[in-house]
Protein backbone atom coordinates (compact mmCIF):
# COMPACT_ATOMS: atom_id res chain seq x y z
CA UNK A 1 0.00 0.00 0.00
CA UNK A 2 1.63 3.80 -0.86
CA UNK A 3 1.21 6.67 1.04
CA UNK A 4 -1.02 8.18 -1.50
CA UNK A 5 -4.00 5.56 -0.65
CA UNK A 6 -3.82 5.24 2.75
CA UNK A 7 -6.74 5.25 4.61
CA UNK A 8 -6.97 8.43 6.53
CA UNK A 9 -8.14 9.45 10.07
CA UNK A 10 -11.01 11.71 10.64
CA UNK A 11 -8.22 13.85 12.56
CA UNK A 12 -5.45 13.35 9.73
CA UNK A 13 -3.36 16.11 9.64
CA UNK A 14 -4.03 17.63 12.82
CA UNK A 15 -0.72 15.88 14.82
CA UNK A 16 2.17 15.43 13.10
CA UNK A 17 4.58 12.73 14.53
CA UNK A 18 7.11 13.73 12.68
CA UNK A 19 10.12 16.24 13.75
CA UNK A 20 11.53 17.06 10.62
CA UNK A 21 14.61 15.23 11.14
CA UNK A 22 15.55 13.56 7.98
CA UNK A 23 16.25 9.85 8.23
CA UNK A 24 20.28 8.73 8.25
CA UNK A 25 21.81 5.30 7.46
CA UNK A 26 24.04 3.40 9.61
CA UNK A 27 26.86 1.02 8.58
CA UNK A 28 26.38 -3.08 9.50
CA UNK A 29 28.89 -3.07 12.21
CA UNK A 30 27.73 -0.14 13.38
CA UNK A 31 24.72 -1.35 14.41
CA UNK A 32 25.50 -4.88 15.30
CA UNK A 33 27.67 -3.15 17.68
CA UNK A 34 24.61 -0.72 18.91
CA UNK A 35 22.28 -3.90 19.67
CA UNK A 36 24.65 -5.92 21.76
CA UNK A 37 25.40 -2.83 24.11
CA UNK A 38 21.46 -2.51 24.29
CA UNK A 39 20.95 -6.34 24.77
CA UNK A 40 23.99 -5.91 27.39
CA UNK A 41 21.64 -3.06 28.79
CA UNK A 42 19.05 -4.87 29.06
CA UNK A 43 19.76 -8.19 30.63
CA UNK A 44 22.31 -5.98 33.48
CA UNK A 45 19.12 -4.08 34.20
CA UNK A 46 20.61 -0.80 32.99
CA UNK A 47 23.54 -1.10 35.39
CA UNK A 48 25.95 -1.75 31.99
CA UNK A 49 25.80 -1.70 28.10
CA UNK A 50 24.07 1.31 26.51
CA UNK A 51 20.46 1.76 25.69
CA UNK A 52 20.36 2.16 22.04
CA UNK A 53 18.55 5.18 20.26
CA UNK A 54 17.69 4.57 16.41
CA UNK A 55 15.31 7.39 16.05
CA UNK A 56 14.88 8.48 12.48
CA UNK A 57 17.47 5.49 11.34
CA UNK A 58 17.15 3.77 8.05
CA UNK A 59 16.60 -0.04 9.37
CA UNK A 60 14.45 -1.41 5.89
CA UNK A 61 14.48 -5.42 6.03
CA UNK A 62 16.61 -5.80 8.98
CA UNK A 63 16.13 -8.56 11.28
CA UNK A 64 15.44 -8.17 14.82
CA UNK A 65 14.46 -11.75 15.76
CA UNK A 66 14.24 -12.65 19.36
CA UNK A 67 16.22 -9.92 20.18
CA UNK A 68 15.99 -8.25 23.36
CA UNK A 69 14.99 -4.76 22.57
CA UNK A 70 12.98 -3.38 25.85
CA UNK A 71 12.90 0.81 25.95
CA UNK A 72 14.91 1.29 22.62
CA UNK A 73 14.01 3.98 20.56
CA UNK A 74 13.04 4.05 17.51
CA UNK A 75 10.98 7.02 16.70
CA UNK A 76 10.56 7.78 13.06
CA UNK A 77 12.48 5.05 11.90
CA UNK A 78 12.22 3.53 8.50
CA UNK A 79 11.48 -0.40 9.33
CA UNK A 80 9.44 -1.34 6.41
CA UNK A 81 9.95 -4.86 5.68
CA UNK A 82 11.81 -5.45 9.36
CA UNK A 83 11.25 -8.52 11.28
CA UNK A 84 10.71 -8.79 14.92
CA UNK A 85 9.65 -12.04 15.36
CA UNK A 86 9.54 -12.91 19.03
CA UNK A 87 11.57 -9.80 20.14
CA UNK A 88 10.74 -8.34 23.44
CA UNK A 89 9.71 -4.77 22.87
CA UNK A 90 8.13 -3.80 26.02
CA UNK A 91 8.28 -0.09 26.55
CA UNK A 92 10.10 0.58 23.31
CA UNK A 93 9.53 3.97 21.35
CA UNK A 94 8.16 3.82 17.86
CA UNK A 95 6.58 6.62 17.36
CA UNK A 96 6.14 7.84 13.77
CA UNK A 97 7.65 4.66 12.64
CA UNK A 98 6.87 2.85 9.48
CA UNK A 99 6.97 -0.92 9.83
CA UNK A 100 4.93 -1.68 6.04
CA UNK A 101 5.18 -5.04 5.88
CA UNK A 102 6.87 -5.92 8.79
CA UNK A 103 6.82 -8.64 10.99
CA UNK A 104 5.89 -8.87 14.84
CA UNK A 105 4.71 -12.37 15.51
CA UNK A 106 4.87 -12.93 19.31
CA UNK A 107 6.42 -9.91 19.36
CA UNK A 108 5.86 -7.87 22.81
CA UNK A 109 5.05 -4.39 22.84
CA UNK A 110 3.97 -4.13 26.59
CA UNK A 111 3.74 -0.90 27.40
CA UNK A 112 4.69 0.12 23.90
CA UNK A 113 4.93 3.59 22.77
CA UNK A 114 3.74 3.45 19.26
CA UNK A 115 1.22 6.38 18.42
CA UNK A 116 1.28 7.08 14.83
CA UNK A 117 2.88 4.25 13.83
CA UNK A 118 2.40 2.69 9.78
CA UNK A 119 1.55 -1.09 10.50
CA UNK A 120 0.14 -1.42 7.24
CA UNK A 121 0.05 -4.91 5.29
CA UNK A 122 1.97 -6.55 8.69
CA UNK A 123 2.12 -10.12 9.74
CA UNK A 124 1.40 -9.19 13.25
CA UNK A 125 -0.06 -12.24 14.76
CA UNK A 126 -0.16 -13.09 18.36
CA UNK A 127 1.49 -9.81 19.08
CA UNK A 128 1.07 -8.41 22.46
CA UNK A 129 0.42 -4.92 22.85
CA UNK A 130 -1.34 -4.73 26.31
CA UNK A 131 -0.95 -1.14 27.60
CA UNK A 132 0.01 0.38 24.48
CA UNK A 133 -0.04 3.71 23.47
CA UNK A 134 -1.38 3.63 19.99
CA UNK A 135 -3.12 6.41 19.12
CA UNK A 136 -3.67 7.38 15.36
CA UNK A 137 -2.12 4.56 14.34
CA UNK A 138 -2.03 3.29 10.92
CA UNK A 139 -3.11 -0.34 11.14
CA UNK A 140 -4.77 -1.13 7.81
CA UNK A 141 -4.76 -4.37 6.31
CA UNK A 142 -2.78 -6.29 8.73
CA UNK A 143 -3.09 -9.87 10.46
CA UNK A 144 -3.15 -9.06 14.45
CA UNK A 145 -5.51 -12.18 14.70
CA UNK A 146 -4.81 -13.57 18.48
CA UNK A 147 -3.25 -10.55 19.28
CA UNK A 148 -3.30 -9.08 23.15
CA UNK A 149 -4.71 -4.75 22.97
CA UNK A 150 -6.07 -5.17 26.72
CA UNK A 151 -5.97 -1.41 28.17
CA UNK A 152 -4.05 -0.17 24.65
CA UNK A 153 -5.08 3.43 23.55
CA UNK A 154 -5.98 2.66 19.81
CA UNK A 155 -8.50 6.12 19.58
CA UNK A 156 -8.34 7.18 16.04
CA UNK A 157 -6.24 4.51 14.90
CA UNK A 158 -7.22 2.90 11.18
CA UNK A 159 -7.58 -0.57 11.31
CA UNK A 160 -9.61 -0.97 8.35
CA UNK A 161 -9.29 -4.46 6.42
CA UNK A 162 -6.97 -5.89 9.17
CA UNK A 163 -7.82 -9.21 10.84
CA UNK A 164 -8.47 -9.01 14.53
CA UNK A 165 -9.88 -12.81 14.82
CA UNK A 166 -9.51 -13.77 18.59
CA UNK A 167 -7.70 -10.71 19.81
CA UNK A 168 -7.68 -9.29 23.30
CA UNK A 169 -9.13 -6.04 23.09
CA UNK A 170 -10.41 -5.74 26.61
CA UNK A 171 -10.48 -2.48 28.05
CA UNK A 172 -9.01 -0.89 25.28
CA UNK A 173 -9.53 2.93 24.19
CA UNK A 174 -10.93 2.84 20.21
CA UNK A 175 -12.94 5.90 20.08
CA UNK A 176 -12.96 7.30 17.16
CA UNK A 177 -11.08 4.39 15.37
CA UNK A 178 -11.93 3.38 12.12
CA UNK A 179 -12.51 -0.34 11.46
CA UNK A 180 -14.02 -0.37 7.59
CA UNK A 181 -14.24 -4.41 6.44
CA UNK A 182 -12.21 -5.61 10.01
CA UNK A 183 -12.87 -8.75 10.54
CA UNK A 184 -13.68 -9.51 14.52
CA UNK A 185 -13.95 -12.78 14.91
CA UNK A 186 -14.41 -13.86 18.34
CA UNK A 187 -13.18 -11.23 19.77
CA UNK A 188 -12.91 -10.30 23.38
CA UNK A 189 -14.17 -6.29 23.40
CA UNK A 190 -15.52 -6.35 26.87
CA UNK A 191 -15.28 -2.68 28.14
CA UNK A 192 -13.72 -1.41 25.58
CA UNK A 193 -14.47 2.23 24.39
CA UNK A 194 -15.56 2.32 20.86
CA UNK A 195 -17.43 5.92 20.84
CA UNK A 196 -17.89 7.40 17.47
CA UNK A 197 -15.89 4.57 16.10
CA UNK A 198 -16.47 4.04 12.32
CA UNK A 199 -18.14 0.24 12.04
CA UNK A 200 -18.93 -0.06 8.43
CA UNK A 201 -18.85 -3.56 6.83
CA UNK A 202 -17.30 -4.84 10.21
CA UNK A 203 -17.01 -8.28 11.00
CA UNK A 204 -18.17 -8.96 15.09
CA UNK A 205 -19.24 -12.46 14.23
CA UNK A 206 -19.33 -14.69 17.55
CA UNK A 207 -17.70 -11.59 19.45
CA UNK A 208 -17.83 -10.71 23.11
CA UNK A 209 -18.46 -6.76 23.58
CA UNK A 210 -20.40 -7.06 27.26
CA UNK A 211 -19.89 -3.92 28.93
CA UNK A 212 -18.40 -1.64 25.29
CA UNK A 213 -19.09 1.91 25.08
CA UNK A 214 -20.77 2.13 21.48
CA UNK A 215 -21.97 5.88 21.73
CA UNK A 216 -22.79 7.59 18.50
CA UNK A 217 -20.67 4.72 16.44
CA UNK A 218 -21.50 4.31 13.46
CA UNK A 219 -22.88 0.92 11.96
CA UNK A 220 -23.36 0.18 8.65
CA UNK A 221 -24.03 -3.03 7.61
CA UNK A 222 -22.07 -4.55 10.53
CA UNK A 223 -22.39 -8.16 11.22
CA UNK A 224 -23.31 -9.08 14.43
CA UNK A 225 -23.97 -12.80 14.11
CA UNK A 226 -23.33 -14.80 17.49
CA UNK A 227 -21.99 -11.60 19.25
CA UNK A 228 -22.98 -10.92 22.93
CA UNK A 229 -23.74 -7.06 23.51
CA UNK A 230 -25.29 -7.25 26.69
CA UNK A 231 -24.44 -4.56 29.02
CA UNK A 232 -23.46 -2.25 26.66
CA UNK A 233 -23.74 1.25 27.13
CA UNK A 234 -24.79 4.12 24.52
CA UNK A 235 -26.19 1.62 22.25
CA UNK A 236 -29.68 2.80 20.30
CA UNK A 237 -32.42 0.95 18.61
CA UNK A 238 -31.60 3.23 15.22
CA UNK A 239 -27.88 1.60 15.29
CA UNK A 240 -28.99 -1.66 15.78
CA UNK A 241 -31.34 -1.03 12.59
CA UNK A 242 -28.14 -1.27 10.19
CA UNK A 243 -26.50 -4.27 11.56
CA UNK A 244 -26.98 -7.91 10.65
CA UNK A 245 -27.94 -9.79 13.40
CA UNK A 246 -29.07 -13.72 13.51
CA UNK A 247 -31.24 -15.83 16.25
CA UNK A 248 -27.11 -16.13 18.37
CA UNK A 249 -27.27 -12.83 18.88
CA UNK A 250 -27.43 -11.49 22.31
CA UNK A 251 -28.76 -7.72 22.51
CA UNK A 252 -28.83 -5.86 25.83
CA UNK A 253 -32.07 -5.81 27.94
CA UNK A 254 -33.55 -2.46 27.20
CA UNK A 255 -33.27 -3.00 23.05
CA UNK A 256 -34.92 -6.29 23.42
CA UNK A 257 -37.67 -4.41 25.50
CA UNK A 258 -37.93 -1.26 23.82
CA UNK A 259 -38.36 -3.84 20.17
CA UNK A 260 -40.95 -5.96 21.66
CA UNK A 261 -42.92 -2.79 23.04
CA UNK A 262 -42.73 -1.60 19.14
CA UNK A 263 -44.36 -4.76 17.79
Amino acid sequence: MTDSILPRSPWAGTINFHDGTPIRSIAPDELARTLQAHELYVESKQRSGKRANLDSTDLVGKSFTGMKLCHIRMQCADLAGADFTGADLGRAILIGATLQRGRLVAADLTRGRLSGINLTDADCEGVRMAKADMEFAIMANSDFSNANFHDADMSGAILDAADFSGADLRRANLRGASFQDTRLHGADLRDARMGGAILKNTSFNGADLRGAYLRVAKFYRTDLSGTDLRDVKGLTAEQIMKTIRDAHTRLPFDLITEQEDGE
